[in-house]
Order: C-alpha cells, then sequence, then structure tokens
C-alpha cells in the first residue's frame, strides 16, 4: 500500500458506516491521519494484521461489519491491542484514539 502521508490504516469489510465514522473521528481528535481501504471478503483479524503492517506508523485497524479491531505491527495475527463485538459509539471513539496515542506513545484512554 502506498500513502503520501503517515497514517494509520482502517481496512473495511462491509462496515458499519457510524462505526466508521467514530473511529475516525477519535483518530482525528488526536491529530493523527488516517486511510480508509475496503478489502472485501477478509475476516477481522486479517484486517487488522494487514492494516498494522501496511500503515507506516504501525498501527491499524480492522472494521468488519459490526466487529472492530485495533492491531500493532510486530503482533501476531489475532493477537489484538483491543478487539470489540457491537461496540458502542464511545468503545468505537476510544479504540480509534487509542490506536493514535499507541504511536505517539501516551496512555490509551
Amino acid at each position: 500500500m502506498i500513502s503520501r502521508r503517515p497514517s494509520i490504516f482502517i481496512y473495511t469489510s462491509q462496515p458499519d458506516m457510524d462505526f466508521l465514522r467514530e473511529i475516525r473521528a477519535g483518530i482525528e481528535e488526536e491529530g493523527v491521519f488516517c486511510e480508509v481501504f475496503p478489502r472485501e471478503g477478509a475476516d477481522l483479524d486479517t484486517l487488522a494484521y494487514e492494516a498494522a503492517n501496511d500503515s507506516m506508523l504501525g498501527s491499524g485497524i480492522g472494521l468488519c461489519g459490526v466487529d472492530a479491531a485495533m492491531q500493532m505491527r510486530g503482533l501476531k495475527k489475532g493477537q489484538n491491542a483491543e478487539s470489540y463485538h457491537m461496540p458502542t459509539y464511545e468503545q468505537c471513539r476510544k479504540l480509534g484514539a487509542n490506536s493514535a496515542r499507541a504511536i505517539k506513545k501516551l496512555p490509551f484512554k
């Protein structure tokens, strides 16, 4: 994946658009860029793992339907830093913020 600026990658497969909006808001509130890429046919763990490994920052999010996960480069596939099934909007926003805070080496919310 080629990116013009350092960004957190969000890989999606049939995402809940409200969840995606809140995740992006959490990232942007922390002052970090993000980019969204559709990846149909992949499971949640694969989306999060590949997003983290493809991102220049080493932090990625997978959003598959109503499931969301945050992954960091160096963690094994399926060993997500955070993951939710049917998260609240607040949890989505925190997931995005924590993805950004991880690369800034700040404590999670």
